[in-house]
């Protein structure tokens, strides 16, 4: 099993930190802006952590004779989820070491765009500087390294525990995508 887990781990690090560079370093120059923002970097969480299913398969056809339990399928899931995770916080952690200044503009262009927004539906006056106090608490906790890394674990290990929930739950029937002879 830890093979399978550190491999498949591995793998689900390497893609979701590459995509926390692209989609960072895409936000920066403004390719992507924040109404779609959330929306890619969950779709790369989805797609990174899709190696919870692959890994759970491949325990199944190479080491469990064909078949798996949904409680084994669920531990390699999370310690996949939980590899991707670290490696979610290195990618993130890592790509603001190497552009200084990132978190920065981030927050100001975030910042912006949310006073912006609150402006066009019409918002009090009470309501945005509400709004740009919670977004400056938020950045100052942020610059905390460990709340950081709870931060970032937050938001990914939800979805690893519903990829490795569906994946253990159809990998656990041997019809499914059986092993080739």
């Amino acid at each position: 099993m830890k093979k399978v887990v550190i491999t498949f781990g591995l793998i689900s690090g390497a893609i979701i930190a590459t995509l926390v560079w692209v989609t960072a370093s895409l936000c920066d120059i403004g390719v992507i802006n924040f109404d779609r923002a959330e929306l890619v970097g969950y779709a790369s969480m989805l797609i990174a952590l899709s190696m919870i299913f692959f890994g759970i398969k491949s325990y199944r056809d190479n080491y469990a004779g064909g078949k798996i339990t949904f409680w084994k399928g669920v531990q390699i899931g999370l310690l996949i989820s939980l590899i991707g995770a670290l490696f979610y916080w290195g990618g993130a952690v890592s790509y603001n070491l190497a552009n200084p200044g990132f978190q920065g503009r981030f927050i100001q262009k975030f910042t912006e765009h949310t006073i912006n927004t609150m402006r066009e539906k019409g918002a009090s006056v009470e309501e945005i500087e509400k709004s740009k106090a919670d977004i400056d608490q938020m950045w100052t906790m942020l610059q905390n390294p460990l709340i950081f890394f709870f931060v970032a674990l937050i938001e990914i290990l939800p979805v690893g525990i519903v990829v490795t929930l569906l994946s253990a739950l159809l990998l656990r029937r041997k019809e499914l995508l059986p092993a080739s002879a």
